[in-house]
């Protein structure tokens, strides 16, 4: 007897989203954990992993099934059908590695930061956008359950107007021998703030002060300072030097406080009802600085949060913006704008601290149309 497919059974047969293929070039510190989430999801086949040392290639690729290794990305594309890469190599080679992928018609994922330089990072998402490629910032961060809960309460007013951003990420190490503290930690941040403001991340200039006390020849502690909408600012700590490991933002709004510590995970989310009483519309400048101060103190809750891998969460929307043909929520213009502010950071830190402009490649794009 035959039996004959249910409609419905045929319809998820022609809906289902084909595997797609990828290959993980660079067996470093962060290679294995993308190598390991790509072979853990189901809208992903891990097809190789690419490192010039095969050895170390070949440590990551027996457990997860003898996955086949290639000393290069010329030999993998020579001999492999994949349809995307995820580039976890040193960011100095993020651009050439990007390039040479795409020019081959791959999609591809980059880990922070998008490139070296900005004008480089560019031309990786112009050369994207052309080529109707999916290029994805690995803004690791946006995709934790606490960000994404934290992008919910501001899209729904629940913090008010954002006053300012506070954010700490100290720790011993690992200094790095090719980029400075800014370029290494700050990126974390500066993607988190791009994520969860509903504008983005679109300062006009900032301000980086740093120290190198090690003589290390870059700089190992750091603040970074920006102004955000309606006079509001955010500061950045980032240290190499820290006794104590701390990663902590703080949002303050004008209805209500978010404090998220990222290192406890019974309570990574608190709310606070606490803060200044003040009618900014009703008043002029003039009444509001002749008032006096009023503060209320209410009460204090911590949202649930489900307990996701923030990059297994990622690996899928890489797939889902290939499959659906749009940006991803960290796409190749989001990895831009952090770029933008890294690479105006270090223009202020060889100034002493000036302000520095930022460049805004959505106003370049505009004005070009």
């Amino acid at each position: 007897m035959v039996s004959i497919p249910h409609p419905l059974d045929q319809l998820n047969l022609l809906t289902e989203k084909p595997v797609l293929k990828v290959a993980v070039i660079g067996a470093g510190y962060w290679g294995p954990n993308l190598a390991r989430n790509f072979k853990a999801s189901p809208a992903w086949e891990l097809s190789a992993i690419v490192d010039m040392d095969v050895e170390r290639a070949l440590a990551i690729a027996r457990p997860l099934g003898d996955v086949p290794v290639f000393a290069s990305l010329d030999e993998l594309l020579a001999s492999t059908e994949i349809d995307a890469v995820a580039i976890a190599t040193p960011a100095r080679t993020h651009h050439g590695v990007a390039m040479a992928a795409m020019r081959a018609g791959k999609h591809v994922l980059v880990e922070k930061p998008l490139a070296a330089q900005w004008h480089l990072g560019v031309e990786m998402v112009e050369f994207a956008e052309t080529n109707s490629l999916t290029l994805m910032a690995d803004h690791t961060y946006c995709f934790t359950p606490a960000a994404l809960k934290i992008r919910e309460l501001i899209a729904e007013d629940a913090l008010g107007e954002i006053l300012f951003i506070d954010s700490v990420r100290i720790n011993l190490g690992l200094i790095q021998p090719d980029v400075d503290v800014f370029w290494d930690l700050a990126p974390h941040d500066l993607s988190v703030i791009d994520f969860i403001l509903p504008g983005g991340l679109r300062p006009e200039s900032v301000a980086a002060q740093g120290a190198d006390p090690l003589g290390t020849g870059k700089a190992c502690v750091g603040h970074l300072t920006f102004a955000l909408p309606n006079n509001a600012m955010a500061h950045i700590n980032v240290n190499w030097l820290s006794p104590t490991k701390i990663r902590q933002m703080v949002i303050g709004g004008s209805k209500r406080t978010l404090v998220w510590d990222d290192l406890n995970p019974q309570q990574r989310i608190s709310v606070y009802d606490r803060g200044v009483n003040f009618e900014k519309a009703s008043t002029s400048e003039v009444q509001r600085k002749a008032q006096a101060v009023s503060y209320r103190l209410g009460d204090t809750w911590s949202p649930a949060l489900p307990e996701k891998e923030a990059l297994g969460l990622m690996v899928t929307e890489f797939a889902d913006s290939i499959h659906e043909g749009r940006p991803s929520r960290t796409g190749g213009v989001a990895g831009l704008r952090v770029l933008s502010v890294l690479e105006a950071a270090s223009k202020s830190l060889a100034a002493d601290g000036e302000q520095s402009p930022v460049a805004n490649y959505e106003f370049q794009l505009e004005e070009t149309r």
